[in-house]
Order: C-alpha cells, then sequence, then structure tokens
C-alpha cells in the first residue's frame, strides 16, 4: 500500500479526497504533515469535539491554513476570534441577524431565482454555477444588508473578484485584496448613512443592536458592523454557490431520486442536508492548540495547527452508516458542514432556505439535466471544494 498523504494544496488529491480520508480515518485520526507543518483531524467524533473546545482549539491564529499566524492576530471576523471577544461580538450581530429578518426572504428569493431560471427554458442548456447559483446568493446578501437597488449589480461584481484566484498567489492576491477594499469602504459609509437616516434592514440593525456587558452598554462600532457584513457576503456567496453546484452534479448522478424531488418538493429540506454532509462546500477549517493534547496515542503540541477536516467527517462511517452512499431519505441527527458551538455558521438557516429554494425552482423546470463533465471547471482553494462552471444541458 502507498504511503498515506494528504495536503489542502493538492489538487489531484482534491479532485477525489475521500479514498485518501478514509484511509486517515483508519489509519491515521490524528495525522501529520511534515512539509505544511500541520495535523489533521478526519474522524466526526473528534471534528465535533474540536468545534465544541474554542479553549483549546483556538480561531485567534486564524482558520485558513496559509494565513494562519504563531501569535494571535488582531482580526476584525468573528471567525477570527475566540472569548470573550467573540461572546460580545456574536451577542451583537446575532440580535441584527434574526430569525424573522432570513425568513421574510423567501419569497425573494424564489422570484429572483425565477427571474434567473425563466430565460433558461427552452434554450438548451446553461452554466448552472456562474448563470445561477453563484449570483442568486449574492443577490440575496445584497437584499438582507440592504445593498441599494441601483448598487446591487456593482456590488456583485465586486464580490465576484473578492474570490478571485490567482494562478500563483491563490485568493491572496492584488484583485480580491482591492475587492475587498472597496466593499468595506462602500458598506461602512453606508452604515454611517444608516445612522443618520435608519432603514427596515440589517445595515440598520448593526448600528442599533445593544449588549450588557461588564464595561456598560455595548454597541457596534461602525468598522465591525462593516467587517460582519463583509464577513456575510464573503461566507453566504461562496459556500452557497458550491452548494448548489454539488447539489446539481450529485442529482444529476442518482436521477431517481432527483425524480422523487421533482415531484415531491417536501423532501428537498432533508435532501440539503444530505447534500451539505455528503459533499462540504468547506471541508477544511483551522484551529491553533492552546495546550498539549493527547488524541489517539499522538500527542499534539502547544501551538501546533490542526486542521478540522469537515468533509471527512461527514463520510465517517463510525458516525453514518454507509456513509459514501447519497441517500435523501437519510435520517440523522446533524452534520458538522456548518460547524458546532460558539462558531455554528450564522447564516445556516439562510443557506439552507437558499438550498431548498432553488433546488425547487431548478426542478419545477427543470426535472431532468446533464452535465457537461469535460467543460465542468472545478473551483480549489485550501477550505473551498466545488465547481467554478458547470455546463449543463436541458
Amino acid at each position: 500500500m502507498s504511503e498515506l498523504y494528504w495536503d489542502p494544496y493538492d489538487k489531484a488529491i482534491d479532485t477525489n479526497p475521500y479514498p485518501v480520508w478514509r484511509r486517515m480515518r483508519d489509519e491515521q485520526p490524528v495525522y501529520y504533515n511534515e512539509k505544511f507543518e500541520f495535523f489533521a483531524l478526519s474522524r466526526h467524533a473528534d471534528v465535533e469535539a474540536l468545534h465544541r473546545d474554542p479553549g483549546t482549539y483556538s480561531s485567534a491564529y486564524g482558520i485558513v491554513l496559509e494565513l494562519m499566524k504563531p501569535e494571535p492576530m488582531d482580526s476584525a471576523h468573528i471567525i477570527s476570534m475566540d472569548p470573550p471577544k467573540h461572546t460580545t461580538l456574536r451577542a451583537l450581530v446575532s440580535r441584527a441577524f434574526t430569525p424573522r429578518r432570513v425568513a421574510a426572504l423567501e419569497d425573494r428569493i424564489r422570484a429572483l431565482c425565477v427571474e434567473m431560471l425563466d430565460p433558461q427554458i427552452d434554450g438548451g442548456g446553461f452554466d448552472y454555477v456562474q448563470d445561477f447559483a453563484a449570483q442568486l446568493p449574492s443577490k440575496v446578501i445584497s437584499e438582507l444588508i440592504g445593498v441599494d437597488p441601483e448598487d446591487r449589480e456593482e456590488v456583485r461584481h465586486t464580490i465576484d473578484q473578492m474570490f478571485h484566484l490567482d494562478p500563483e498567489k491563490g485568493m491572496i492576491n492584488d484583485v480580491s485584496i482591492a475587492a475587498n477594499s472597496r466593499l468595506h469602504g462602500y458598506l461602512t459609509e453606508k452604515i454611517e448613512g444608516r445612522r443618520r437616516a435608519p432603514r427596515d434592514d440589517m445595515m440598520t440593525g448593526l448600528t442599533t443592536v445593544e449588549v450588557a456587558t461588564d464595561q456598560g452598554t455595548r454597541r457596534l462600532t461602525s468598522k465591525e458592523a462593516a467587517d460582519f457584513s463583509l464577513l456575510l457576503v464573503a461566507a453566504g456567496t461562496e459556500t452557497v454557490a458550491r452548494m448548489l453546484g454539488w447539489a446539481c452534479v450529485l442529482l444529476e448522478a442518482h436521477p431517481g431520486q432527483r425524480a422523487e424531488l421533482a415531484a415531491d418538493p417536501a423532501l428537498l429540506q432533508n435532501a440539503v442536508e444530505e447534500i451539505l454532509r455528503y459533499e462540504a462546500p468547506s471541508p477544511v477549517q483551522g484551529r491553533t492548540i492552546t495546550k498539549e493534547v493527547e488524541l489517539h496515542g499522538v500527542t499534539i503540541p502547544t501551538r501546533s495547527r490542526v486542521l478540522a477536516l469537515t468533509g471527512s467527517a461527514g463520510r465517517d462511517e463510525r458516525k453514518y452508516p454507509d456513509a459514501d452512499a447519497f441517500d435523501i431519505h437519510r435520517r440523522f441527527d446533524g452534520h458538522v458542514s456548518f460547524g458546532h458551538g460558539i462558531h455554528f455558521c450564522l447564516g445556516a438557516s439562510l443557506a439552507r432556505m437558499e438550498g431548498r429554494v432553488a433546488l425547487e425552482e431548478t426542478l419545477r423546470r427543470f426535472p431532468a439535466w446533464e452535465v457537461n463533465h469535460a467543460e465542468a471547471v472545478r473551483l480549489h482553494t485550501s477550505t473551498v471544494r466545488g465547481y467554478q462552471r458547470l455546463p449543463i444541458a436541458v
């Protein structure tokens, strides 16, 4: 048997990492990569435990392997914060990112799907990701935050540029950095405007929410509100686009299950959970150990970088019987694709709704399709996995 090797940069492995991840779960559940100096946890129980123990597994040193630092970063984003700073900011943004505000978007999500899918009827085919899946979440989040209608198309293009991948520099490049800066400036300006003239939108909500702390009542600064809005745009756009791309591929590969969903949209809610379990859009998250840990007979030294393999956890047969089978009827009590504990994805309910509505409207118009795998283009980063282009014939 060949030597066991995995790293998140290897595109050949990333094409189908599941055989390697299975070996890691079975042979080296605490895997060490000497080349890039990180440990990786691949079993569901270990990944879940990592998420539930932020005191041991810190986010403050960074959560993306190539961006992780030897010392805690003064990050602007709550996903790269530890308590108590994280606790206060999460409490504040949660009060603006309310279930009511998310639930009110369903009709608008459906209308956006109609707007983008109807022109594709009788067209023979289209790029499911570029023409639909990548556009839907950025439009939805622009509306949720409160981007002015006349600005939404420009904002969507800026969001696209935030995810520009340079062949040599990866996702940290001049184009993506400039787009991040431009959007942050735009959001800061609009949030300042909401302080002067409130509206019924999330940017206004972020300026008005309060939480009691030991130092008194606390509100978000304009920078913090813009930071959270930018994070919501980035995380919500990228992951939902990948989830819908995977859904398109998986349902084509399982035409019987696709037909069931077309006939009974009530099955879609569980199907979305199975898609997330089976193909996690963000399969790798980084943490830094704050104290020595012994796990499965391996000692992980203090300050080691540890990668939680969410994508592997979703296929762990210790948790899910017949884990490599895709089954929209599967009964299970959850997955770790949205994380767990204090960093559980704030946008999970929105992502689930977008997935359910988008697939329902897709299947309503196109109960069957064929993916042109020869022309499909995969997207590869160290933390996101999916499709960048996905042409289909309908």
